[in-house]
Order: structure tokens, then sequence, then C-alpha cells
């Protein structure tokens, strides 16, 4: 689509041509009533919003008749040029689709980077697996067992604050495991191969359980008051809920001291797991600074 193309269109019809190019590149279809839904615009202008975008990019969009939706073309190429963190942002916390523009700021800030973003073609059809609910071929790159071409079945993405993972049953190992998105290629959707029940999310352990943590003021650390302050805790305590799938990520993101004794030492470690065996059978409590299994045979982590 020529840039002079879309000079000529009001920044609303930039805004609703973008979240389609959105909608079909990371979900894989878009209907009308989704841009009705989203723009509050009539049926009418949503059916030549659609027809404007296969007029201006033939090759990304095709009907399915069958499905009564616009599905990703066999020959896309991307519009609008998202930076990754904001496509990041629309797909884990729905808003910020309009088409990527300069905008002023109100005040000065600065916002720590990631040190690498995923592929956006690669995750693209994570998300579209995801949400179509198909298995996913992929070449994987393993730190502990090198290349190996794999079937997942997607069903989640999981922030772990350096790097995004993607839950998934792996049919290789039989077992759900996290996969990091900076380490797939070539990953192509297999649809016509359905999930099968024991794949499903709902049959992840890990995903399903709910730990409940009472973290707490690190007792070597001086004025505990203050750090009641940072974590907005109540009577000296903050009570947080995570699945057991992402608390290991967390508790090392946030330096939690998870060690019984809270022997952990450094400015690092503001609070203290006060209750280390709530997270006892937490797979990746392997992550969790200073976490010591009862049970060392169960202190294992399948991640890739």
């Amino acid at each position: 689509m020529p840039i002079d193309q879309l000079a000529d269109l009001t920044q609303p019809q930039r805004d609703r041509l973008a979240f389609v190019e959105l909608r079909v590149r990371f979900v894989g279809e878009i209907r009308r009533q989704d841009l009705v839904a989203r723009f509050g615009i009539q049926s009418a202008a949503a059916t030549r919003d659609l027809a404007l975008y296969k007029e201006l990019a033939p090759g990304n969009i095709d009907y399915d008749s069958k499905g009564k939706a616009y599905v990703l073309g066999g020959d896309f190429r991307p519009v609008f040029d998202f930076p990754a963190e904001r496509v990041m942002s629309w797909l884990t916390q729905g808003f910020g689709d309009g088409e990527p523009m300069r905008l002023k700021t109100w005040v000065p800030s600065e916002i720590p980077s990631r040190v690498t973003h995923p592929d956006l073609d690669v995750l693209s059809r994570v998300t579209r697996a995801i949400h179509q609910e198909c298995p996913l071929a992929i070449e994987y790159h393993s730190i502990s067992n090198g290349k190996s071409e794999r079937q997942i079945v997607p069903f989640a993405l999981i922030d772990t604050g350096l790097r995004w993972h993607v839950r998934a049953f792996d049919r290789k190992s039989q077992e759900f495991r996290d996969f990091v998105i900076t380490r797939i290629k070539s990953p192509y959707l297999l649809k016509e191969d359905k999930p099968e029940p024991h794949e499903l999310s709902d049959q992840d352990i890990q995903w399903a359980r709910i730990v409940e943590l009472e973290l707490v003021p690190h007792p070597d650390q001086p004025h505990p008051e203050i750090t009641e302050m940072d974590y907005g805790m109540r009577d000296g305590v903050l009570c947080m809920k995570l699945r057991a799938a992402t608390a290991g990520y967390i508790l090392r993101k946030w330096s939690i001291d998870c060690s019984a004794d809270h022997s952990l030492r450094g400015p690092e470690y503001r609070l203290w797991l006060r209750d280390s065996l709530a997270i006892y059978g937490v797979k990746n409590a392997v992550l969790a600074p200073g976490y010591c299994s009862p049970d060392p045979q169960r202190l294992e982590f399948d991640a890739e």
C-alpha cells in the first residue's frame, strides 16, 4: 500500500485499517462485527473498511464464505510498522491498536526496554495457533537439547520480565512446558490436526493451580515501614495469588527471598516469602531465589 494512499485517508480510517491488520495478522480472522464493536460504527461502514483494506493490500486478506469471516491471505505483507512492545500491549492488555504514530508526551519519562523482542512473524503464527486452538509445528532451539522438530499445542503467552514464553503441550515430551518465543523457528499451523483432550489447557495442572503467597518485609533489611509503603502492604503483609506456572518467574523477577530462614543477603532482597511451603510442588520454583524443596526430587522445571 503506497504511503500517499494512506495519507489521503482520515485518521479514524487509518486506525480502523490498522485494527484490521492486527486482527488478521495476530488472530487470523476478522468480521464486520469486530469493527462495529471496536469503533462504534455502522455495519455498512465496516464493510467499506474491509473492502478498502482488501483493495489497497489485495494479498493480505481473503474472505472465507464458510466461516463468514475475513482470514489471513496467502501473500500477506504488513502495511503498518507496529513496534513489538505495542503489539504485546494490544495482545495482552487489549488497547493501543490504532495506527502507530508519534504522539506528544505529557511528561518526560524513561521505560526500561527488553533486551530482545520476539520476531513478529513468528509471534503472529503462535498467537493465531492459540486463538484458533490448533497445534503448531516448530523448529525449537533448546539450551539442554539443541535443535529439534516439535509439535506443540499452545494456549497462552507468559511474560517473565526478560523474555516472552508460550505455554503449550509438547507432544514430544507429552508434558505441558514453556517455550521461549525467540528460540522458535519456522513455525506453521497444523490446521487439519485437532488437539486431543489431554493436550488442552484445562489439563495443565500447573496452569490451573493457584498459589497464595504472603510476602513480608525482609527481616534483615532496615526500615520495613518503607518496604510496606513501596509495595502497598496492609498490616505488614502483601498477599499475592499466582498461577503455579508463573510463580517462579515472578518470584525471581521481584528478587524475593524464598529461603526458609531468610538467609539471602543483598539490597535487592526487599521481600521474604514467609512460608516457603506455599510453593511446594511448583515446578518452576527452582527459579525462586533461595528456595530449597523439602523433597529434592520434586525440584524440577519443565522449561525449554
